[in-house]
């Protein structure tokens, strides 16, 4: 709905493509004013300058969100671009090698959980003391159905979206009286490049079955996102949210 985040400021992470890119111009659409944060640059710059075009204000700062000094770096130019930062979609993430969980290797697990449940972590470190002086502020985290039921070839990546649901849900508890809401989005069947590529894989097959029978559009998870960072939804905090064509429904 335009207008429903009209004069706020939000910082996308994850925003080169897919859901973080659809959220990001839903962001927009809406009125706020976004920080695009990817470790592509090609692809960040890219988001930004459609957002633009589209009579949008973003603009696009390189993060490695499993970095500490990076994501305070980030949080900060927010603040120094826009003046304030009163939405975080905590989105950046990565999928790891398929494999079983004896065949993972120490590698791939490290990366997985440094980017999808560290970096989560970081960021909610470094936006919550801002949304802390300015008298509050929306969260959500990416998690993904993963989070919720196991998917077999992917132990660490579900491990680490399971950790974002309970990280979110303690998070929510800690700042409920700050007037911080923090949420969780469980996206499954998501037509993007993460679920391409797990296509490909021989262990995954050609899609994630759900009731609904068809793949979803990035959009569709961004009007979700756009709700929960919205004044629309303010007494919803410590909430995981499937957009999931009632996979976990099953």
């Amino acid at each position: 709905m335009p207008g429903l985040l009209k004069d706020k400021v939000a910082l996308v992470t994850g925003g080169a493509a897919g859901i973080g890119r659809a959220t990001a111009q839903i962001f927009a659409r809406d009125g706020a004013k976004v920080m695009v944060a990817d470790i592509v640059v090609e692809g960040g710059q890219e988001t930004a300058r459609l957002i633009r075009e589209a009579g949008g204000e973003a603009t696009f700062a390189r993060c490695d969100v499993s970095r500490s000094e990076e994501v305070r770096a980030l949080v900060d130019q927010t603040v120094k671009a826009y003046g304030r930062l009163d939405c975080a979609f905590n989105n950046a993430g990565i999928e790891g090698t398929v494999s079983s969980t004896a065949d993972c290797t120490e590698e791939n697990w490290d990366s997985i959980v440094a980017t999808n449940l560290k970096g989560e972590w970081l960021c909610m470190k470094y936006e919550i003391p801002q949304m802390l002086k300015q008298g509050g502020g929306a969260i959500v985290n990416t998690a993904s159905v993963g989070g919720l039921v196991g998917l077999p070839g992917l132990s660490a990546y579900c491990a680490s979206k399971g950790g974002v649901v309970q990280l979110t849900k303690v998070a929510a508890l800690e700042y409920a009286k700050s007037n911080i809401r923090v949420n969780a989005i469980c996206p499954g069947g998501i037509r993007t490049g993460m679920s391409k590529r797990l296509g490909r894989q021989p262990q995954m097959g050609e899609t994630l079955p759900a009731p609904m029978r068809r793949w979803a559009k990035p959009e569709e998870i961004g009007e979700v996102v756009a709700w929960l960072c919205s004044d629309a939804a303010s007494f919803v905090t410590g909430h995981t949210m499937t957009a999931d064509g009632g996979f976990v429904a099953q």
